[in-house]
């Protein structure tokens, strides 16, 4: 009887420990689950604020500057869902307020971007770095947002426009400052090259922006530096350059007014 009786409290004090153990690796995996959670929505706050630090580098409708708000505000309502009776609750608290009111403000108040064609390259390398680095977050995260049926499709379409129109700008300015250097080392082809680009970039922005001075602007900086390279080519090999058709001829024939058939 008392073997019997030893046997089941020893049965039961097993039964118990592996519930203990079964409880306690259910409460690890929630706690690791629940880790992994803020820890993605940190992320996205700490994505999302880098971008809109660096948003005055350029120029957007408040439009879209609510779309990186909107998805501050999100991370951090999921967040504090995580954060019951923890330490970081009450900071995480203070910053939705803090988020809600922006909010508040930029829609009682909506504000309109500057004229893309008003737009200047920084003179600065490291914020030309920042800018396009900003412009490339930003594009995913829009594209995100609308993938989730987030955003009115006018604000996608304005801010998709913004973004490429942008960035059309800062490949010619990188194609042309790339050609400068090639012709610097006496890369005529390449250099050449990287001009050819950069007006094929040009006729994609006025596509977009057909009375743009930009583009005016940068085909003037082309032909400049165009003569420059045939300059110097001429000067190093005379019979570098026999073609009967002129480089000016074929950049005026790209930007004159198209024919209608």
């Amino acid at each position: 009887m008392t073997f019997t009786l030893v046997l089941i409290l020893l049965g039961a004090l097993f039964i118990l420990i592996i519930g203990i153990s079964v409880i306690q690796q259910q409460k690890e995996r929630a706690e690791a689950e629940r880790r992994m959670e803020l820890k993605r929505h940190r992320a996205i706050i700490n994505e999302t604020e880098n971008v809109l630090s660096n948003t005055g580098l350029a120029s957007f409708p408040s439009s879209v500057i609510l779309v990186l708000y909107k998805r501050i505000n999100e991370a951090l309502e999921m967040s504090l869902t995580h954060l019951e009776n923890q330490p970081q609750q009450a900071d995480y608290q203070r910053r939705l307020v803090d988020i809600q009111a922006q909010i508040t403000t930029l829609s009682s108040s909506p504000s309109q971007a500057l004229a893309i064609e008003n737009f200047r390259l920084p003179d600065n390398d490291k914020q030309i770095l920042e800018l396009v680095q900003m412009l490339k977050k930003l594009k995913a995260i829009v594209r995100a947002e609308n993938n989730k049926g987030k955003l009115d499709p006018q604000v996608f379409a304005e801010a998709e426009n913004r973004i490429d129109s942008y960035q059309l700008r800062i490949n010619v300015e990188s194609m042309l400052s790339r050609s400068r250097a090639a012709n610097s080392l006496k890369q005529f082809g390449s250099s050449k090259q990287m001009v050819s680009k950069a007006l094929a970039t040009l006729q994609a922005i006025k596509a977009k922006t057909p009375n743009d001075p930009f583009i005016s602007r940068k085909v003037e900086e082309a032909k400049e530096l165009l003569e420059e390279i045939d300059s110097q080519q001429k000067q190093l090999n005379p019979q570098a350059i026999k073609t009967p058709k002129n480089d000016e001829d074929d950049i005026d024939m790209l930007f004159q007014p198209k024919k209608k058939w």
